[in-house]
C-alpha cells in the first residue's frame, strides 16, 4: 500500500525517507538500525512491511533513492502558514510559492501586489512533494536539476555537464520525461495482465478447495454406507478409511494453502508496485518520476519475470472402491480402500519393437504403460489415451489408430499406414504428451531396393536345374510347366533373400516388367548381368 506521511517503523514524520527496491519507504534512521548490530555497513535488510530481504547499494542506506512524493506528503500534512503563525497550510501560491491558511489565502487574493496570483489547494496540487519547490543538484546545491543524463539515466544540473557528463547525451527534464513515463506506463500494462490471472488462478485454487471438501464428504458418505453392512468389524475398518481420508484432505488442502498464500504474496507485491507506479506518474512531477524511475522499472521488471503456475498444484482424484480387499479386521475379510493413484504422464512410457518403423499397409503398433506419479504401474485401465498420427509433409494425410485398455494400466496402440514416408506420432494421457511423445516413425514402400548378379539366362544361372536360384540365395517361382515358357521368353530374374520374381526381358535388355518398378542392368565381362532394382519382401 502507499505510504502515508508516517514513517511505518518509527510512525513519526518522515526524516530521510528512502526508497527500497520492493517500493516500500523507511526513513534512513529507521534503515540503519535494521542492519546487522557491530557491522559498519549490512549489505542487505529485511523490509518490515513485506519481509523480503532486499540488497542495499555499495554506498549503503544514503545511496537508496529519496522518495520526494514522500517528502511532500510530509510537508503538506505537517507544515504550517507561511504568513502567520498559528495557521495550518491549506492552499499554496503557484506564483510566489507561499504556504498559505484559509484567512491569509484570502487576505493574499485582497492585496494589491498578490491579487493576480494564483492560489490552489495544496491536495491538488500535482507537484506539492518539496512544496513544489525546485530540486537542487547534491553536487551543486545552488544550481537546479534541470538536465536528465540518458548514458548515467539520472537527473543532473548544469554544472554536472562540465564536470563529468559532457560527453553524455543528455537533455531537459520535460523533453525525456514522456519516453521514461510511457516506459513504466508499458510496464504497468504487463503487471496487469499478470494480476488478471493470478487472481483467476486464485479463484481457481478456491474452487478447488471446495470441489475436494465435496468430493471429500462424498466419499465419506459412501464408506458409511459401505461400512454399515458389517458390525464390529467393518466399524472399525470405516473409521480407519474415514481417518485415512481426512488425513488425504488435509494435505491436500495444505498444499492448496501453500500455493495460494505464495500466489497472494505475489499478488500483494504486484498491487504495491502496480499502485506505487500509478501514484507516482499521476502525482509525482517530471523530475520526481525520473529520480525514481530506475528502482520502479527494476521492481516491476522482476516481478514481470516471477514465474508461477497456472493451475492447483493438486486435483480432485479422490475415490474409494469397494472391490479392493483390505486384509482382516476382528477375524473378518474387509473390502473398501482409498484410492489416490493418479496417472501421471509425464511417468507413462512406450514400448515396441515397431516403435519407429512400420511398412506401408502392414499392421503395426506399441504399448503405452500408464504409471502414477511414484513412477508405479496403474494397475487398473480406465484413462483416456489420445493416439494421433500424422505424414510429415501431407498435413493432410492421417492415420487412424485404435486404442485397446488392457485393463492393467497398459494399452496397446495399432494402426496400418497407407502413404510412405514420414509421420509424426503423438501419444497423450489426459491431454498431456508421455514419455517419447511426439516421436518420429518412418514408413517404409512395400517395394525395397535389391542388388543381384545374374548369368545372361536363366538356364545358365541354374546349371540346367528346373529349380533356379538368385545369386541372392532366394528360390525363383515358376517351376513346371511354367518353367519352359519363361525360358523360351529369355526371362531373368530380380530378388530379395526370401523371395523371388520372374521378369519377362527381350532384346536389348530394355523390356520392363509391368507389374515392377524399372530395373538398370550392367553387362559384364564374364557373361553376367549384374541388377539393380526392386523386388518384394
Amino acid at each position: 500500500m502507499l505510504s502515508g506521511s508516517r514513517c511505518p517503523v518509527c510512525a513519526e514524520p518522515w526524516v530521510a525517507p528512502r526508497l527500497l527496491p520492493c517500493l516500500h519507504l523507511l526513513c534512513a534512521p529507521c534503515l540503519r538500525r535494521l542492519g546487522a548490530p557491530g557491522r559498519t555497513a549490512a549489505l542487505s535488510v529485511l523490509c518490515p512491511v513485506c519481509d523480503a530481504e532486499v540488497a542495499l547499494p555499495p554506498g549503503g542506506v544514503a545511496q537508496l533513492t529519496p522518495d520526494y512524493l514522500a517528502l511532500g506528503r510530509g510537508a503538506a500534512a505537517t507544515g504550517g502558514c507561511d504568513m502567520c503563525v498559528d495557521g495550518a497550510a491549506v492552499r499554496r501560491c503557484r506564483t510566489c510559492g507561499a504556504h498559505l491558511c484559509l484567512f491569509c489565502s484570502r487576505a493574499h487574493r485582497r492585496q494589491k501586489k498578490t491579487a493576480s496570483h494564483t492560489v490552489a489547494e495544496l491536495e491538488n496540487i500535482k507537484d506539492c512533494s518539496q512544496a513544489g519547490k525546485p530540486l537542487f543538484c547534491p553536487s551543486h546545491p545552488t544550481e537546479e536539476l534541470r538536465l536528465f543524463c540518458e548514458q548515467c539515466d539520472w537527473p543532473i544540473c548544469r554544472d554536472c555537464v562540465i564536470d563529468g557528463h559532457q560527453q553524455h547525451p543528455y537533455d531537459f527534464t520535460g523533453n525525456v520525461i514522456y519516453r521514461h513515463g510511457n516506459s513504466l506506463r508499458e510496464l504497468l500494462k504487463s503487471i496487469q495482465q499478470h494480476m488478471d490471472t493470478l487472481e483467476d488462478v486464485l479463484d481457481q485454487i478456491d474452487d478447488t478447495g471446495n470441489a475436494i471438501h465435496s468430493r471429500a464428504e462424498a466419499v465419506a458418505a459412501e464408506i458409511s454406507l459401505f461400512a454399515d453392512g458389517y458390525v464390529k468389524a467393518i466399524e472399525e475398518h470405516r473409521d480407519q478409511l474415514l481417518k485415512q481420508l481426512e488425513d488425504l484432505k488435509v494435505q491436500n488442502e495444505n498444499l492448496l494453502h501453500l500455493q495460494k498464500a505464495q500466489l497472494e504474496q505475489l499478488l500483494l507485491d504486484m498491487r504495491t508496485g502496480m499502485e506505487f507506479t500509478e501514484h507516482l506518474l499521476a502525482r509525482g512531477s517530471d523530475l520526481e518520476i525520473l529520480i525514481t524511475k530506475g528502482v520502479v522499472a527494476s521492481r516491476l521488471a522482476r516481478l514481470n519475470s516471477v514465474a508461477y503456475s497456472t493451475h492447483p498444484s493438486v486435483d480432485n482424484g479422490i475415490q474409494f472402491s469397494p472391490q479392493e480387499r483390505a486384509g482382516q479386521r476382528c477375524g473378518y475379510e474387509v473390502f473398501g480402500a482409498i484410492l489416490n493413484k493418479v496417472v501421471d504422464p509425464a511417468k507413462c512410457t512406450l514400448q515396441g519393437e515397431d516403435l519407429h518403423n512400420a511398412r506401408q499397409n502392414q499392421l503395426t503398433g506399441f504399448t503405452v504403460l500408464c504409471n502414477d506419479t511414484t513412477g508405479e504401474q496403474m494397475g487398473r485401465g480406465g484413462e483416456t489415451v489420445q493416439v494421433t498420427v500424422t505424414h510429415k509433409d501431407k498435413r493432410d494425410c492421417t492415420v487412424k489408430a485404435t486404442v485397446y485398455d488392457n485393463s492393467d494400466g497398459t494399452y496397446h496402440i495399432s494402426y496400418s499406414p497407407e502413404e510412405p514416408g514420414l509421420y509424426a506420432v503423438c501419444v497423450c494421457v489426459k491431454g498431456q504428451h508421455v514419455q517419447g511423445s511426439p516421436f518420429t516413425l518412418t514408413v517404409k514402400n512395400k517395394f525395397r531396393k535389391h542388388q543381384g548378379v545374374f548369368h545372361c539366362c536363366t538356364f545358365c544361372s541354374s546349371r540346367g536345374r528346373k529349380a533356379p536360384h538368385c545369386a541372392c540365395g532366394g528360390t525363383m517361382p515358376g517351376e513346371g510347366s511354367a518353367f519352359p515358357s519363361l525360358l523360351e521368353s529369355g526371362g531373368f530374374v530380380a530378388s530379395s533373400p526370401t523371395s523371388c520374381r520372374w521378369i519377362p526381358r527381350l532384346w536389348p535388355w530394355t523390356r520392363r516388367s509391368p507389374q515392377l518398378p524399372p530395373l538398370v542392368m550392367l553387362w559384364t565381362s564374364h557373361g553376367e548381368f549384374r541388377v539393380f532394382g526392386w523386388a518384394t519382401q
